[in-house]
Protein backbone atom coordinates (compact mmCIF):
# COMPACT_ATOMS: atom_id res chain seq x y z
CA UNK A 1 0.00 0.00 0.00
CA UNK A 2 2.59 2.31 1.07
CA UNK A 3 6.11 2.98 -1.08
CA UNK A 4 7.99 3.55 2.32
CA UNK A 5 6.76 1.27 4.96
CA UNK A 6 4.92 2.63 7.67
CA UNK A 7 6.97 1.92 11.01
CA UNK A 8 4.77 1.30 14.00
CA UNK A 9 6.31 4.37 16.30
CA UNK A 10 4.95 6.56 13.54
CA UNK A 11 1.69 6.08 15.50
CA UNK A 12 3.07 6.71 18.93
CA UNK A 13 1.98 9.46 21.36
CA UNK A 14 2.80 10.74 24.39
CA UNK A 15 -0.15 10.99 27.08
CA UNK A 16 -0.31 12.30 30.67
CA UNK A 17 -2.30 8.81 32.39
CA UNK A 18 -4.96 11.89 33.63
CA UNK A 19 -6.54 12.12 31.12
CA UNK A 20 -7.25 8.22 30.72
CA UNK A 21 -10.71 8.59 31.32
CA UNK A 22 -11.48 5.98 34.14
CA UNK A 23 -15.81 6.54 34.24
CA UNK A 24 -18.25 7.64 31.60
CA UNK A 25 -19.45 11.34 31.24
CA UNK A 26 -22.45 11.94 34.06
CA UNK A 27 -24.64 11.73 30.77
CA UNK A 28 -23.49 10.21 27.64
CA UNK A 29 -24.28 12.82 25.68
CA UNK A 30 -22.61 15.25 27.50
CA UNK A 31 -18.85 13.96 26.52
CA UNK A 32 -16.99 16.59 24.39
CA UNK A 33 -16.68 16.44 20.48
CA UNK A 34 -13.87 17.20 18.26
CA UNK A 35 -15.19 17.92 14.73
CA UNK A 36 -12.00 16.87 12.06
CA UNK A 37 -12.15 18.47 8.77
CA UNK A 38 -9.29 15.69 7.15
CA UNK A 39 -9.04 17.82 4.22
CA UNK A 40 -7.44 21.12 5.63
CA UNK A 41 -6.71 19.16 8.92
CA UNK A 42 -8.95 22.21 10.85
CA UNK A 43 -10.55 20.83 14.57
CA UNK A 44 -13.85 22.77 16.30
CA UNK A 45 -14.46 22.12 19.85
CA UNK A 46 -18.04 21.11 20.91
CA UNK A 47 -19.80 19.12 23.23
CA UNK A 48 -21.03 15.10 21.60
CA UNK A 49 -24.73 16.10 21.38
CA UNK A 50 -24.03 19.41 19.38
CA UNK A 51 -23.52 16.26 16.38
CA UNK A 52 -26.92 17.09 15.13
CA UNK A 53 -25.63 20.50 13.92
CA UNK A 54 -22.85 18.88 12.04
CA UNK A 55 -25.10 16.13 10.31
CA UNK A 56 -27.37 17.00 7.33
CA UNK A 57 -31.01 14.99 6.08
CA UNK A 58 -30.26 12.41 4.24
CA UNK A 59 -26.89 11.14 5.66
CA UNK A 60 -26.94 7.80 6.89
CA UNK A 61 -25.56 6.87 10.17
CA UNK A 62 -23.88 2.98 10.57
CA UNK A 63 -24.05 1.49 13.69
CA UNK A 64 -22.50 -1.55 15.29
CA UNK A 65 -25.36 -3.30 17.03
CA UNK A 66 -23.42 -5.86 19.05
CA UNK A 67 -23.81 -6.06 22.64
CA UNK A 68 -21.31 -6.44 25.14
CA UNK A 69 -21.40 -10.10 27.24
CA UNK A 70 -20.07 -10.10 30.34
CA UNK A 71 -17.60 -12.28 29.00
CA UNK A 72 -15.10 -12.01 32.12
CA UNK A 73 -15.49 -14.95 34.61
CA UNK A 74 -13.32 -16.62 37.88
CA UNK A 75 -13.27 -19.61 38.42
CA UNK A 76 -11.22 -22.83 40.02
CA UNK A 77 -9.26 -25.80 38.30
CA UNK A 78 -11.00 -29.17 38.91
CA UNK A 79 -8.29 -31.42 40.08
CA UNK A 80 -8.11 -33.53 43.78
CA UNK A 81 -4.53 -31.93 44.22
CA UNK A 82 -4.32 -28.76 43.94
CA UNK A 83 -6.92 -25.59 44.26
CA UNK A 84 -5.77 -23.45 41.47
CA UNK A 85 -7.79 -19.65 40.75
CA UNK A 86 -8.41 -18.99 36.73
CA UNK A 87 -9.47 -16.37 35.10
CA UNK A 88 -11.30 -16.67 31.52
CA UNK A 89 -12.19 -13.91 29.19
CA UNK A 90 -14.14 -15.22 26.60
CA UNK A 91 -13.60 -13.84 23.03
CA UNK A 92 -15.10 -15.59 19.98
CA UNK A 93 -17.90 -18.50 19.36
CA UNK A 94 -16.63 -21.15 17.57
CA UNK A 95 -20.27 -23.13 18.39
CA UNK A 96 -23.05 -23.58 20.46
CA UNK A 97 -21.24 -23.35 23.58
CA UNK A 98 -17.60 -24.10 22.44
CA UNK A 99 -15.56 -20.76 22.24
CA UNK A 100 -12.11 -19.34 22.27
CA UNK A 101 -11.02 -17.82 25.61
CA UNK A 102 -8.26 -15.85 26.81
CA UNK A 103 -7.20 -17.25 30.27
CA UNK A 104 -4.54 -16.47 33.02
CA UNK A 105 -2.68 -18.20 34.19
CA UNK A 106 -2.56 -20.63 31.06
CA UNK A 107 0.05 -22.82 32.05
CA UNK A 108 -1.32 -25.61 33.73
CA UNK A 109 -4.81 -25.53 31.82
CA UNK A 110 -4.15 -28.46 28.59
CA UNK A 111 -6.29 -29.96 26.90
CA UNK A 112 -8.71 -32.27 29.22
CA UNK A 113 -7.84 -30.56 32.16
CA UNK A 114 -11.93 -29.27 33.77
CA UNK A 115 -12.75 -25.57 35.44
CA UNK A 116 -15.71 -24.93 37.23
CA UNK A 117 -16.93 -21.26 37.84
CA UNK A 118 -19.64 -19.84 40.07
CA UNK A 119 -19.59 -22.73 42.85
CA UNK A 120 -20.41 -25.22 39.81
CA UNK A 121 -22.98 -23.14 37.40
CA UNK A 122 -20.78 -23.65 35.20
CA UNK A 123 -17.95 -26.30 33.75
CA UNK A 124 -15.76 -25.60 31.03
CA UNK A 125 -13.96 -28.29 29.38
CA UNK A 126 -10.45 -27.31 27.37
CA UNK A 127 -10.70 -28.69 23.73
CA UNK A 128 -7.26 -27.30 22.34
CA UNK A 129 -4.76 -24.84 22.58
CA UNK A 130 -4.81 -22.34 19.51
CA UNK A 131 -2.89 -19.44 18.46
CA UNK A 132 -1.21 -16.68 21.33
CA UNK A 133 -1.60 -19.51 23.91
CA UNK A 134 -5.75 -19.28 23.86
CA UNK A 135 -7.82 -22.32 24.46
CA UNK A 136 -10.89 -24.09 22.61
CA UNK A 137 -13.38 -24.44 25.48
CA UNK A 138 -17.01 -25.89 25.79
CA UNK A 139 -19.25 -25.09 28.49
CA UNK A 140 -21.47 -27.28 30.26
CA UNK A 141 -24.02 -26.21 32.56
CA UNK A 142 -27.96 -27.17 33.90
CA UNK A 143 -30.24 -26.87 30.71
CA UNK A 144 -33.18 -27.08 32.82
CA UNK A 145 -32.42 -23.53 34.77
CA UNK A 146 -31.07 -21.89 31.78
CA UNK A 147 -31.90 -21.47 28.46
CA UNK A 148 -28.55 -20.56 27.13
CA UNK A 149 -24.79 -19.67 28.19
CA UNK A 150 -25.27 -15.83 27.81
CA UNK A 151 -28.03 -16.20 31.26
CA UNK A 152 -25.03 -18.05 32.94
CA UNK A 153 -22.62 -15.15 32.05
CA UNK A 154 -25.60 -12.43 33.26
CA UNK A 155 -25.40 -14.70 36.63
CA UNK A 156 -21.96 -14.91 37.36
CA UNK A 157 -19.76 -12.99 34.72
CA UNK A 158 -18.13 -9.75 34.90
CA UNK A 159 -18.06 -6.45 32.41
CA UNK A 160 -15.02 -6.91 30.61
CA UNK A 161 -13.46 -3.41 30.63
CA UNK A 162 -9.92 -2.55 29.48
CA UNK A 163 -6.84 -2.72 31.52
CA UNK A 164 -6.85 0.63 32.20
CA UNK A 165 -9.61 1.51 33.38
CA UNK A 166 -8.98 0.54 37.16
CA UNK A 167 -12.62 1.98 38.83
CA UNK A 168 -15.32 -0.02 39.34
CA UNK A 169 -18.08 0.15 36.66
CA UNK A 170 -21.37 1.14 39.12
CA UNK A 171 -23.40 1.07 36.06
CA UNK A 172 -22.88 -2.50 33.61
CA UNK A 173 -24.94 -0.50 31.53
CA UNK A 174 -22.66 1.97 30.86
CA UNK A 175 -20.57 -0.41 28.98
CA UNK A 176 -23.54 -0.70 26.82
CA UNK A 177 -24.62 1.03 23.66
CA UNK A 178 -28.11 2.18 24.12
CA UNK A 179 -29.34 0.24 21.13
CA UNK A 180 -27.15 -2.94 21.61
CA UNK A 181 -29.12 -6.08 20.22
CA UNK A 182 -27.14 -9.19 19.65
CA UNK A 183 -24.68 -10.59 22.03
CA UNK A 184 -21.44 -11.26 21.64
CA UNK A 185 -18.94 -8.81 22.17
CA UNK A 186 -15.59 -8.87 24.54
CA UNK A 187 -15.43 -4.94 24.17
CA UNK A 188 -18.02 -2.40 23.46
CA UNK A 189 -17.89 -0.50 20.28
CA UNK A 190 -17.09 2.53 22.71
CA UNK A 191 -18.18 5.30 19.65
CA UNK A 192 -21.71 4.50 20.07
CA UNK A 193 -21.39 4.88 24.15
CA UNK A 194 -22.31 8.90 23.40
CA UNK A 195 -25.90 8.34 22.16
CA UNK A 196 -28.79 8.49 23.88
CA UNK A 197 -32.19 7.53 22.58
CA UNK A 198 -33.71 11.34 22.87
CA UNK A 199 -30.51 11.78 20.68
CA UNK A 200 -30.88 9.13 17.77
CA UNK A 201 -34.65 10.44 17.84
CA UNK A 202 -33.66 13.78 17.30
CA UNK A 203 -31.11 12.65 14.51
CA UNK A 204 -34.17 10.74 13.03
CA UNK A 205 -36.53 13.33 13.34
CA UNK A 206 -33.82 15.57 10.83
CA UNK A 207 -34.00 13.30 8.23
CA UNK A 208 -30.82 11.36 9.13
CA UNK A 209 -31.20 7.82 8.26
CA UNK A 210 -29.72 4.89 11.01
CA UNK A 211 -28.49 1.90 9.82
CA UNK A 212 -27.40 -1.18 11.93
CA UNK A 213 -24.49 -3.90 11.32
CA UNK A 214 -22.98 -5.97 13.64
CA UNK A 215 -19.29 -6.99 14.19
CA UNK A 216 -18.77 -8.91 17.66
CA UNK A 217 -15.60 -7.47 18.98
CA UNK A 218 -13.04 -9.49 19.76
CA UNK A 219 -9.64 -8.54 21.15
CA UNK A 220 -8.18 -8.70 18.23
CA UNK A 221 -9.32 -4.97 17.40
CA UNK A 222 -6.84 -3.93 20.49
CA UNK A 223 -3.90 -6.59 20.43
CA UNK A 224 -0.83 -4.32 20.73
CA UNK A 225 0.56 -4.13 17.48
CA UNK A 226 4.45 -6.24 17.92
CA UNK A 227 5.95 -5.40 14.76
CA UNK A 228 8.35 -3.15 13.08
CA UNK A 229 6.75 -2.56 10.23
CA UNK A 230 2.53 -1.88 9.71
CA UNK A 231 2.16 -4.26 7.26
CA UNK A 232 3.33 -7.40 8.47
CA UNK A 233 0.72 -6.96 11.50
CA UNK A 234 -2.24 -9.98 11.28
CA UNK A 235 -5.52 -9.53 12.78
CA UNK A 236 -7.83 -11.27 14.68
CA UNK A 237 -10.87 -12.63 13.24
CA UNK A 238 -14.02 -11.37 14.33
CA UNK A 239 -17.44 -11.90 13.16
CA UNK A 240 -19.45 -9.62 11.57
CA UNK A 241 -22.52 -9.37 9.22
CA UNK A 242 -24.44 -6.97 7.54
CA UNK A 243 -28.69 -7.56 6.19
CA UNK A 244 -30.02 -7.09 3.18
CA UNK A 245 -31.90 -4.18 4.28
CA UNK A 246 -28.55 -2.36 5.43
CA UNK A 247 -26.91 -3.02 1.98
CA UNK A 248 -29.57 -1.72 0.38
CA UNK A 249 -30.38 1.28 2.03
CA UNK A 250 -26.84 2.35 2.31
CA UNK A 251 -26.37 1.21 -1.49
CA UNK A 252 -29.15 3.55 -2.23
CA UNK A 253 -27.82 6.40 -0.29
CA UNK A 254 -24.15 6.38 -1.86
CA UNK A 255 -25.94 5.95 -5.76
CA UNK A 256 -27.56 9.37 -4.69
CA UNK A 257 -24.39 10.78 -3.28
CA UNK A 258 -25.29 11.20 0.27
CA UNK A 259 -22.76 10.57 3.27
CA UNK A 260 -22.21 6.99 4.70
CA UNK A 261 -21.02 8.41 8.34
CA UNK A 262 -20.02 5.02 10.42
CA UNK A 263 -20.00 5.29 14.14
CA UNK A 264 -16.89 3.45 15.38
CA UNK A 265 -13.99 2.05 13.67
CA UNK A 266 -16.04 -1.90 14.03
CA UNK A 267 -18.61 -0.68 11.59
CA UNK A 268 -16.00 1.01 9.15
CA UNK A 269 -14.28 -2.72 9.31
CA UNK A 270 -17.56 -4.18 8.87
CA UNK A 271 -18.51 -2.14 5.92
CA UNK A 272 -15.72 -1.88 4.21
CA UNK A 273 -15.62 -6.04 4.42
CA UNK A 274 -18.70 -5.90 3.14
CA UNK A 275 -17.91 -3.93 0.13
CA UNK A 276 -17.10 -4.74 -3.48
CA UNK A 277 -14.43 -2.59 -5.11
CA UNK A 278 -17.06 -0.59 -7.01
CA UNK A 279 -18.24 0.52 -3.52
CA UNK A 280 -21.37 -1.47 -3.70
CA UNK A 281 -22.47 -3.37 0.12
CA UNK A 282 -23.34 -6.85 -0.25
CA UNK A 283 -25.60 -8.58 2.45
CA UNK A 284 -22.72 -10.69 4.05
CA UNK A 285 -21.92 -12.37 7.29
CA UNK A 286 -18.76 -14.27 8.29
CA UNK A 287 -15.49 -13.31 9.80
CA UNK A 288 -13.40 -10.51 8.87
CA UNK A 289 -9.27 -9.94 9.64
CA UNK A 290 -9.62 -6.33 7.64
CA UNK A 291 -7.09 -3.93 8.36
CA UNK A 292 -7.01 -0.48 7.76
CA UNK A 293 -4.48 1.74 7.65
CA UNK A 294 -2.73 4.57 5.61
CA UNK A 295 -2.79 3.63 2.24
CA UNK A 296 -6.09 1.91 2.07
CA UNK A 297 -8.47 3.24 -0.49
CA UNK A 298 -12.08 3.84 1.48
CA UNK A 299 -14.51 1.98 -0.43
CA UNK A 300 -17.67 2.70 1.15
CA UNK A 301 -17.06 5.19 4.52
CA UNK A 302 -17.44 8.77 4.04
CA UNK A 303 -16.59 10.22 7.89
CA UNK A 304 -16.39 8.93 10.75
CA UNK A 305 -17.40 9.46 14.54
CA UNK A 306 -14.88 7.62 16.66
CA UNK A 307 -13.24 8.24 19.74
CA UNK A 308 -9.50 9.16 21.13
CA UNK A 309 -7.26 5.55 20.59
CA UNK A 310 -4.24 4.07 22.08
CA UNK A 311 -0.69 5.30 20.89
CA UNK A 312 0.21 2.43 18.23
CA UNK A 313 -3.05 0.73 17.86
CA UNK A 314 -4.97 -0.38 14.93
CA UNK A 315 -7.92 1.54 15.62
CA UNK A 316 -5.24 4.76 15.36
CA UNK A 317 -4.08 3.60 12.29
CA UNK A 318 -7.68 3.29 10.69
CA UNK A 319 -8.48 7.05 11.57
CA UNK A 320 -5.06 7.73 9.59
CA UNK A 321 -6.00 5.97 6.83
CA UNK A 322 -9.46 8.44 6.86
CA UNK A 323 -7.81 11.66 7.49
CA UNK A 324 -3.89 11.74 6.92
CA UNK A 325 -1.83 10.30 9.41
CA UNK A 326 -0.41 13.93 10.26
CA UNK A 327 -3.64 15.10 10.34
CA UNK A 328 -4.46 12.90 13.18
CA UNK A 329 -1.38 13.46 15.27
CA UNK A 330 -1.65 17.04 14.58
CA UNK A 331 -6.12 16.62 16.12
CA UNK A 332 -4.74 14.31 19.39
CA UNK A 333 -1.62 17.03 20.25
CA UNK A 334 -4.23 19.56 20.29
CA UNK A 335 -6.72 17.36 22.12
CA UNK A 336 -4.06 16.44 25.12
CA UNK A 337 -3.40 20.52 24.80
CA UNK A 338 -7.18 20.84 25.75
CA UNK A 339 -7.67 18.10 28.33
CA UNK A 340 -9.91 15.77 26.42
CA UNK A 341 -10.63 12.73 27.97
CA UNK A 342 -9.18 9.61 25.99
CA UNK A 343 -10.13 5.78 25.45
CA UNK A 344 -13.13 3.60 26.13
CA UNK A 345 -14.96 6.32 28.61
CA UNK A 346 -13.51 9.08 26.87
CA UNK A 347 -14.67 12.05 24.38
CA UNK A 348 -15.46 11.80 20.76
CA UNK A 349 -14.10 12.95 17.58
CA UNK A 350 -16.20 13.58 14.07
CA UNK A 351 -13.83 12.87 11.43
CA UNK A 352 -15.43 14.37 8.14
Amino acid sequence: MNETPLSTKDFYYDLPERLIAQTPAKNRDESRLMVLDRKTGSYRHKIFRDILDELHPGDVLVFNESKVIPARIYGTKISENSTVRVEFLLLKQMEEDVWEVLLHPGRRLKPGAAVSFGDGVLRADILETVEDGNRIVRFSYDRSRYKNLYEVLDEIGNMPLPPYITEKLEDRSRYQTVYAKHEGSAAAPTAGLHFTTALLEALRAKGVETVFVTLHVGLGTFRPVKVDNVEDHVMHAEFFSVSREAAETINRARSEGRRIIAVGTTSVRTLESAADENGILHAVQGDTRIFIYPGYRFRCVDALITNFHLPESTLLMLISALASRQTVMNAYAEAIREEYRFFSFGDAMLIQ
